[in-house]
């Protein structure tokens, strides 16, 4: 039963927590800051009241490691959300964040000298390959809207592109390295992963201070929308404060349903559950927001899944279980 719930959350909260986030990007490009902060926040706040039992529990992972963790986590929150100002599509986003796996693994062969099997190894070769299509075509795609302008206006469109582009391989470098990181951590003092939630989105809520002009930029813009009811309560409120009210609430659904998985199931299961989340997600976003999407992005698209789907091992976890269900089918007869 709890299996089953924490599927649904996932799906749920994180499908929904898209669809509310291309609908804040779309109007206001610009407007990651606020979502980060306003997603930070809300966590911090149930974290300090339901984890922390207002402060009175102490940690069971040293604050200073935490520290470390969190610079790392802030400042991958923070780029993965500001890139979406520099012309990279929705879509786009999500397939480069895909890459995640194979980054860690990379990263672990380069600072943990571990060793992979051959087919890891493919994976690596399948995702890194996907995301490469899917990134060419997109660049394809600048060119050929920034054209339609002076040359000077479509070099600088392009360049803003690539810098996104820069910010999204970063903050996915970044991310891994913040996993191995982690998991070393937990080696030593063991799984605390509420209370990781909590710090990680607690401790650097100072950091917005930089970002505080344009965080009160957006709140002036988006308290300037149009206004619209909100069913139930009966309240009218600016539309996109709605919208950012329900991305930071489903975000809070999505990060639950993933933690109680963890708790559930293995890390294999996670990992499909959340691959499969992210393939969803894509399509409907593609679909529904009619975003730009060549042959050739749908060839990317499969090739990255594929190579997530191998690295995961779900094809021989799923023969090895057919092969159960056969061999208890020939003790039965």
């Amino acid at each position: 039963m709890g299996t089953a719930f924490a599927v649904v959350l996932v799906f749920v909260g994180c499908c929904s927590n898209v669809v509310s986030l291309e609908l804040l990007v779309r109007k206001f490009p610009g407007c990651g800051n606020i979502v980060t902060f306003a997603q930070f926040i809300f966590i911090a706040l149930e974290g300090f009241i339901f984890e922390t039992k207002l402060g009175r529990k102490k940690p069971a992972i040293p604050v200073s490691n935490y520290v470390i963790m969190v610079t790392m986590f802030f400042t991958v929150s923070v780029i993965n959300n500001y890139a979406l100002n520099f012309n990279i599509a929705m879509p786009l986003h999500m397939i480069f964040r895909s890459g995640s796996l194979i980054a860690n693994m990379i990263l672990g062969i380069i600072i943990l000298k571990k060793r992979y099997s051959a087919s890891k190894y493919l994976s690596i070769v399948l995702v890194s390959t996907g995301i490469f299509i899917c990134t060419i075509m997109s660049a394809k795609q600048v060119h050929d809207v920034s054209s339609d302008g002076s040359e000077k206006q479509g070099f600088y469109a392009f360049m803003r592109w690539l810098i996104g582009i820069a910010m999204l391989t970063f903050a996915l470098l970044m991310s891994a390295r913040m996993g191995i990181f982690q998991e070393t951590l937990y080696k030593q003092y063991g799984k605390h992963s509420k209370e990781a939630l909590f710090y990680n989105h607690c401790l650097p809520l100072p950091g917005f201070l930089l970002l505080s002009t344009d965080i009160y930029n957006h709140c002036i813009l988006f308290s300037q929308s149009t206004p619209v009811l909100v069913p139930v309560v009966g309240l009218t409120m600016p539309i996109m404060w709605l919208y950012l009210l329900i991305n930071v609430i489903t975000q809070y659904v999505c990060i639950r349903g993933v933690f109680i998985l963890t708790t559930e199931c293995t890390s294999l299961t996670v990992t499909l559950v959340v691959t499969l989340r992210k393939f969803l997600s894509l399509i409907f976003s593609i679909l529904y927001f009619q975003n730009p999407f060549t042959a050739w992005h749908w060839v990317g698209t499969a090739v990255v899944f594929m190579g997530t789907l191998l690295y995961t091992e779900v094809w021989s976890s799923m023969q090895a279980a057919l092969r159960g269900v056969e061999v208890k089918a020939k003790k039965a007869e």
